[in-house]
């Protein structure tokens, strides 16, 4: 035991206030870096670098012959890189493949279904290739299709599913094994307009349960409504890619709200676009049309500031930020 310090001693330094730290950035669910794709003499994808964080929706844009598809075919490890480094939840896809695949769940654009089978079945016979215990699967397979709304198309056979229904099948069978990562080419290719809206909402809920999920498609106003960053690939290179407001702050697009008074609109217009962050404000017959400067003012804050100007609001109405004036921008039309 340590005998205490004699009174006359000299005492000991009084320790300093701890310094502060950062929190620590958790690491990319998906890094590739420098990442090439050849087909003999033609280079589809140019050394791309860009991650995805975990719990995004990654908004993967391109036109046709971009390397959209050959870079998804190399995270799902399904197509050799020529060169570069891809990982996804830490594991290389080229040296660990068996334990990337336990992770991901690929759908591509056309994918088979064995239209003999019923859903359940077709589902049963994917839980068996995942060597999902067959004790489980049963509730397993009730828990999928009830997310993907398919219950009552259990014994439905495959072959007499709408083209929506077989992507939500598709959806379902991703889920068996709970994968961290979804990759879907063009999921809504083909999908009438009820059925990309079921879409929509069953990817919102999908990331609300923690999945990271990687989507491309041509539909860009529907994209923007649902995904939190962005990846937008011409000619085999990246353009542009990260948080979805972070792009639309470079590019300095506005965002348009429509709004309707309670009043007459005429006294309040100059009061609105005088509001730091507003563009620009025209009174229309049926409403005010403002527009933001995104990244300057969030719709909700030009809410209240209107609120705090005193006039009664009986309609506010933000459009989202208008994706394809931003994939206009950044691109020029090539192909690889």
């Amino acid at each position: 035991m340590t005998s205490p310090a004699a009174p006359n001693s000299t005492p000991a330094p009084t320790p300093s206030a701890p310094q502060a730290t950062t929190a620590a950035v958790p690491p990319p669910l998906v890094s590739i870096k420098d990442l090439t794709v050849r087909y003999g003499k033609t280079e589809a994808v140019h050394g791309i670098t860009f991650d995805i964080p975990r719990g995004a929706i990654f908004g993967f844009i391109g036109p046709n012959g971009a390397g959209k598809t050959s870079t998804i075919k190399v995270l799902a490890t399904l197509l050799r890189p020529t060169s570069g480094e891809v990982r996804v939840c830490g594991f290389h896809v080229q040296r660990s493949a068996h334990e990337v695949r336990r992770k991901i769940g690929y759908m591509p654009d056309h994918f088979g279904t064995y239209d003999d089978l019923t859903a359940s079945e077709y589902l049963h016979f994917f839980a068996a290739a995942y060597h999902i215990p067959t004790s489980r699967r049963k509730q397993l397979i009730a828990d999928v299709l009830a997310l993907t709304d398919l219950t009552e198309k259990a014994t439905a056979p495959v072959d007499g599913l709408s083209r929506g229904m077989k992507q939500r099948l598709g959806i379902a069978r991703l889920l068996l094994h709970d994968p961290d990562f979804l990759l879907l080419d063009e999921p809504a290719n083909g999908l009438d307009p009820r059925a990309r809206i079921e879409m929509r909402e069953l990817l919102k809920e999908l990331q609300g349960m923690g999945k990271t999920i990687l989507i491309s498609s041509h539909i860009l106003h529907e994209l923007a409504q649902f995904c939190t960053h962005i990846g937008i690939l011409e000619a085999g290179r990246i353009v542009a890619s990260g948080p979805l407001h972070e792009i639309y702050r470079t590019l300095a697009l506005d965002r348009a709200i429509h709004c309707t008074l309670a009043e007459p609109p005429a006294p309040w217009v100059e009061k609105i676009g005088a509001i730091p962050g507003v563009a620009s404000v025209q009174e229309l017959p049926d409403r005010l049309l403002i527009r933001l400067r995104e990244g300057e003012l969030a719709p909700e804050d030009l809410l209240d500031a209107i609120r705090q100007l005193g006039p009664k609001i009986r309609m506010f109405q933000p459009d989202a930020v208008d994706m394809e004036t931003a994939f206009m921008k950044l691109t020029e039309g090539k192909t690889a």
